[in-house]
């Protein structure tokens, strides 16, 4: 199975923020710049976990970015499932609907394979994939802010 970006973009923003510690909240331009990636994107994903509850965004002097409870405690499995919505592996109806999709086992068995994906997923927290040595490394990603 792959992931979209939008998805993969999200789940580095979480494991970045993962490990910002409490006095030093991140801005969206500061985590896009650690990640490579335009800040308008990240701006989409950055809401989109907003809207999750996964991560808090306070405005004004001393705010930035931070994971809330749920963002450190939240299944990676549930946490992907949210971000790439319930759509099916493969097409079967829409424009041209596949003529086997009456009598198709491949829909079937490929939608075990996705919950076998996100069953592996579903132990694992953000906390779980930021431990070393992944963390140490995002840590050094964005250097601190000038005091």
């Amino acid at each position: 199975m792959r992931l979209t970006k939008f998805t993969d973009l999200a789940l580095r923003a979480v494991m970045r923020l993962a490990v910002a510690g409490e006095g030093a909240p991140l801005t969206t331009r500061e985590v896009a710049e650690a990640m490579g990636v335009p800040a308008t994107h990240m701006a989409k994903a950055i809401t989109r976990l907003q809207h999750l509850g996964v991560l808090e965004a306070r405005r004004g002097r001393g705010g930035g970015l931070g994971l809330t409870s749920l963002g450190r405690r939240a299944s990676v499995g549930w946490l992907v499932r949210e971000l790439e919505g319930e759509g099916e592996v493969v097409a079967c109806e829409g424009d041209s609907p596949c003529p086997l999709r009456g009598a198709c086992r491949l829909r079937r068995a490929l939608r075990g394979a996705q919950e076998a994906f996100y069953a592996a997923l579903d132990p694992l927290t953000v906390a779980d994939l930021v431990s070393s040595p992944t963390g140490p490394v995002l840590l050094g990603l964005i250097g601190p802010r000038p005091g």
